[in-house]
């Protein structure tokens, strides 16, 4: 499974950076922008360098809040916020 993840680097209430995380969403999924960029941008995750791909994973190698939603995910489909002990993600599914 294939899994890519952003989260925002500001420090700041979680409300905001949860409704800065969905703004990014919305640009891309209005195609206004890429998950790839957007993660180079404001991932804070070691992944941004590579777009926020996490590569291949199995269960028990995430955080359950990541996994379940990961797993809820068809292939090409993108969570909401995701609030994991790490902090707020979106997940774009790719494999």
């Amino acid at each position: 499974m294939t899994d890519e993840s952003a989260t925002t680097t500001t420090t700041q209430t979680k409300e905001a950076a949860i409704d800065e995380l969905l703004r990014y969403r919305d640009a891309v999924a209005n195609g206004e922008a890429t998950f790839a960029d957007v993660a180079k941008k404001v991932s804070d995750c070691s992944s941004a360098k590579r777009g926020g791909d996490l590569g291949e994973f199995g269960p028990g190698q995430m955080q359950r809040a990541f996994e379940d939603a990961t797993y809820a995910l068809k292939i090409g489909e993108m969570s909401e916020a995701v609030e994991t002990d790490s902090g707020v993600h979106v997940i774009l599914r790719t494999g």
